[in-house]
């Protein structure tokens, strides 16, 4: 019995693969609670590579981000900021802190009812990628470690081993991100009618659009009203997120930047 189990399994991904099918996921409050950059501001702190002020501005943005979802202007304030202090660090650095970052404040915080969504689509044999405005050396090291194909971020040139401060083509967001589901799709042979795609975010409407199968996760009220008018499946993994009132969010703000203060401010320490 166990031999035909697994020959059926083996049958169904090899017909899965023939068909094309992918899953595309967001990472920031898709895969993960908050936004991944943030803890990448927090270690580079921690590094004394920028000034606490700068990182009481990350602190400020990842609080907005988490009560009110994705917006633009913030993502584009967080990018330049990123990008700045990023000039002249080592790529080797750089790897490295996407692996400590991973281990130290991303782990604990992926969704597990998302996890579960991403190996669904592996045990089946469907090939997962990540399309995430994240830098590419953190997108690529989450992958990783959830066992999943690959990942399509952010990347920042690089000169003589070093980081320019630079961006190579623009920050993976919006309809940068179909653009790039179309491009690895037509390099794996995948057929976008017969895919998946998960996101939180209102921006990402032209990825969610370009797959057959668009699901909205933990989504912001754009999207939320987005995909209840298209019959886009929903999933919220937010507990209480249907019991929440603006009051209580207003009530929660002050401990919620006090978290996020400690979170920083534990690190002012002198560093040998």
């Amino acid at each position: 019995m166990p031999d035909e189990k697994n020959a059926a399994v083996a049958k169904t991904r090899a017909a899965t693969q023939q068909r094309g099918e992918a899953a595309f996921f967001d990472v920031d409050n898709t895969l993960m609670k908050g936004a991944s950059l943030f803890h990448v501001a927090r270690k580079m702190y921690e590094r004394r590579v920028f000034t606490l002020s700068q990182a009481a501005g990350f602190a400020w943005k990842q609080l907005k981000f988490i009560i009110r979802g994705e917006h633009l202007d913030d993502v584009h304030a967080v990018r330049d900021s990123a990008l700045m202090m990023a000039a002249g660090l080592p790529v080797k650095d750089v790897a490295t802190l996407g692996e400590e970052v991973y281990d130290e404040m991303i782990e604990s915080r992926i969704w597990p009812g998302a996890k579960a969504l991403a190996e669904q689509h592996l045990r089946v044999g469907r090939k997962v990628w990540l399309v995430t405005a994240t830098p590419i050396e953190v997108a690529t090291v989450i992958a990783s470690r959830l066992g999943l194909t690959g990942a399509l971020g952010t990347v920042g040139e690089i000169e003589d081993g070093a980081y320019t401060g630079r961006l190579v083509g623009e920050v993976l967001h919006g309809p940068a991100k179909a653009v790039a589901a179309k491009e690895l799709a037509a390099a794996e042979g995948l057929d976008l009618r017969r895919c998946w795609a998960y996101s939180d975010s209102h921006n990402d409407i032209p990825l969610l659009s370009l797959v057959g199968h668009p699901v909205a996760i933990n989504p912001d009220s754009r999207l939320r009203r987005h995909a209840r008018e298209h019959n886009w499946p929903v999933y919220d993994f937010r507990a209480g997120r249907r019991a929440a009132t603006f009051g209580l969010k207003v009530a929660t703000v002050g401990g919620a930047i006090y978290g996020l203060w400690r979170g920083f401010s534990k690190f002012r320490g002198p560093r040998v």
